[in-house]
């Protein structure tokens, strides 16, 4: 796709390509146009996407119920429960939706989902396309959407659909990673160009046949780009021998690339670390190792903590509260709200996982049914209750033997030791 446009502006001139070129937005300093499907084919950025999509589509999420103590039940009867939780629509799953939401956002900076209603009741939740929306205001200041695709143009108005944006600076929209790193894009599919023209050459630099002889008619040409040219391009040639006749008057001379420019590899390395960072990912995560790093250890399980604090929370903190002001009525949102199970990502670590529930329920975090609910266990008498680790007790009275309590009518006198 690159390619063919790229031929296409090659036959403008130089002012025509600039106009045509700002006129559409896809100015770049490598001369690649950058889309989002040029843009997924680039290995880092289909990475960076895939990871933050897959990642927060399958973290549970949860419709939960504040209760007057200041206590949360999960609201597992509610209608929105199912929506958000299993099913969104009759087509995808939650985590299929929930990963288009967040591929939106990082391709586009926005996701707008169209809310269907059934007497008033919402039934169905379905993503549109971001790059088919338009987004306006009107004279009284509510916002306008026009979603045009081939079927027509239809307007939306600001409670029918769920906006969900991606980092911005207030406006109506959010801000799109591929329009503002096109430059590093498009920098980054020109040098696997350029690679993969390396590697079709054979690893072998250009040169040129230097007639010796004067010039050569159009028919001379044509047949020694046949005889001597074309037999020795491409993979499949590599190493061949040719063989030039005594007096044929060509002499070969070889374009020398000096080693600096020729390194692609650590250019390719480098635009593995600026895509990286504009989504914020530690290019560990993508299975990028910078030099001298370990892929193991305990060093990566912090920057796995600190990407979730850093770089993974904020995105479920725009789901979660983009779910409250558009899918929960303004009367029940003191007490109902979505939220994001982040303890999903310690189901690979059961050791972890054990220690995180052993904790919680000996200082009374949470109940024993509560944990093993978590776990898809069933409940157990008695496990509604919450526990104290009762070994804890006020440093001043360490050491102290515990004053003697008075038995319930009924009960036997303990004896003294």
């Amino acid at each position: 796709m690159a390619g063919a446009f790229g031929t296409f502006l090659r036959n403008f001139t130089l002012r025509e390509r600039k106009v045509w070129l700002s006129f559409f937005g896809r100015e770049t300093w490598a001369g690649r146009a950058v889309t989002p499907a040029t843009a997924m084919e680039v290995a880092a950025f289909w990475a960076c996407v895939r990871l933050l999509a897959q990642t927060i589509a399958t973290l549970p999420l949860g419709v939960y119920q504040r209760r007057p103590d200041g206590g949360r039940i999960l609201a597992s009867e509610h209608a929105l429960y199912a929506l958000l939780h299993d099913t969104p629509n009759a087509d995808q799953t939650a985590c299929e939706f929930w990963e288009g939401v967040v591929a939106c956002i990082c391709l586009w900076g926005n996701a707008f989902v169209e809310k269907s209603l059934s007497g008033g009741r919402l039934v169905a939740l379905t993503l549109l396309r971001p790059d088919l929306m338009q987004v306006d205001r009107r004279e009284d200041g509510s916002l306008r959407y026009r979603y045009s695709d081939p079927s027509g143009a239809i307007e939306y108005d600001e409670g029918e659909l769920m906006h969900v944006r991606g980092f911005g600076v207030g406006g109506d929209l959010g801000l799109s990673v591929l329009a503002h790193a096109r430059q590093t894009i498009s920098s980054t599919i020109a040098t696997d160009e350029a690679a993969a023209r390396t590697f079709a050459n054979g690893m072998r630099p250009g040169g040129f046949f230097t007639y010796e002889k004067g010039s050569l008619t159009p028919e001379q040409r044509e047949q020694a780009r046949k005889a001597l040219i074309e037999p020795m391009q491409g993979v499949e040639n590599a190493g061949r021998i040719g063989l030039l006749e005594a007096g044929g008057g060509f002499k070969w001379q070889e374009v020398v690339i000096p080693p600096a420019d020729a390194e692609l590899l650590a250019s390719r390395r480098w635009h593995v670390e600026e895509v990286a960072r504009w989504f914020g990912i530690p290019p560990i995560l993508i299975g990028h190792a910078s030099e001298g790093q370990t892929m193991w250890g305990s060093g990566v399980e912090q920057i796995m903590l600190g990407w979730l604090t850093l770089g993974l929370r904020p995105y479920l903190t725009r789901i979660e509260q983009a779910v409250k002001r558009s899918l929960i009525a303004p009367a029940d949102r003191a007490t109902l709200y979505a939220e994001f199970a982040v303890e999903g990502l310690l189901r690979a670590d059961s050791a972890g996982r054990a220690e995180f529930a052993s904790k919680m329920i000996q200082n009374a975090g949470m109940t024993p049914n509560e944990w093993r609910a978590k776990e898809n266990m069933p409940p157990i008498e008695g496990g509604d209750q919450l526990f104290i680790n009762s070994t804890l007790v006020p440093l001043a009275m360490a050491g102290q033997r515990p004053g003697r309590v008075q038995p319930a009518p009924g009960e036997p006198i303990p004896e003294d030791v």
